[in-house]
């Protein structure tokens, strides 16, 4: 595959490109305690086989090149191999891992070009503020960026993965379930989806609530609560089809009639009127608002 040549788009044209590239963000489904490392490979069985085959499917073009990053995970090298593995079992052979542990690492030409080649990337789950914290500003991110607006590059995420895809991004809720204004923790995510906000394991964790807030603090984003072994595989920068077994959870803010988020201290409970919700299941389709894409440029 030719290398991605980088193209300058007029800031007034970025809102009317339209990505070429999918992304699959993936609701993962690990078993770990508060601060505890990713549990040892019991994670292979943590995607839904349907999403991964679906995964492999997107692929373009012959010995296509899957890119492994497992920089969001406490234990990348097992995480990785693990990957690697996996996809080996899914008829993938040609599997290289971006080993991005420090920001030095996230600018190493070798990575870099490694991203210019994929016809796929993984980005594992671990702490999706690991990802942000090490990829932003970097060359990686901004060769992932073009290759996702200019080529038919599919980039997944599972977990803290798919979180971080977004923008806003969560990246901690309060044990209380995110009721409490305060509660949830809002920043920068990659920007692959922005006016988005992504959050996993969404029905086993409860947390529409923390969802609610972080819409409700501005009501133009759409929340996607992605359940485990659930998917959503979006094309065009915003058409999105569900894949896997359990639900996603949308959480859509705009006809929002009344709330007191803006008028509360941190620490009081927060009230909101007039939110829709959609429950999507596999097969199932929605699509963000053209007018909610602010495309990459």
């Amino acid at each position: 595959m030719a290398n991605a040549k980088r193209k300058s788009v007029p800031h007034s044209q970025a809102s009317k490109i339209i990505p070429k590239g999918k992304l699959l963000a993936i609701g993962g489904k690990e078993d770990k305690g508060e601060g505890q490392a990713e549990e040892k490979f019991q994670n292979i069985n943590f995607i839904h086989e349907q999403i991964l085959k679906r995964f492999v499917d997107e692929l373009q073009g012959d010995n296509a090149l899957v890119v492994v990053i497992p920089t969001a995970s406490q234990i990348p090298e097992e995480t990785a191999q693990d990957y690697v593995k996996l996809f080996k079992e899914l008829g993938v052979h040609n599997v290289q891992v971006a080993d991005i542990r420090t920001r030095p690492d996230a600018n190493k030409p070798e990575y870099v070009e490694l991203i210019q080649k994929a016809a796929g990337i993984m980005l594992t789950g671990g702490d999706q503020l690991r990802l942000t914290a090490l990829l932003g500003g970097s060359e990686v991110l901004r060769t992932m960026k073009e290759r996702y607006m200019f080529t038919q590059i599919i980039i997944a995420g599972t977990s803290a993965g798919a979180t971080a895809m977004s923008t806003p991004m969560i990246y901690e809720g309060e044990s209380q379930g995110g009721y409490i204004k305060g509660d949830v923790r809002l920043t920068t995510g990659l920007e692959f989806l922005k006016n988005v906000a992504i959050d996993t394991h969404f029905l086993t964790r409860g947390r529409i609530v923390r969802m609610t807030q972080a819409i409700c603090t501005n009501p133009e984003c759409i929340g996607i609560g992605l359940e485990e072994d659930t998917a959503i595989l979006v094309t065009d920068g915003g058409n999105i089809e569900v894949v896997g077994s359990g639900l996603v959870t949308v959480v859509d803010g705009m006809a929002m009639t009344e709330t007191n988020i803006y008028a509360i201290e941190n620490g009081q409970p927060f009230t909101a009127k007039g939110l829709k919700m959609h429950l999507l299941g596999d097969e199932d389709r929605y699509v963000i608002p053209p007018y909610q894409r602010v495309q990459l440029q």
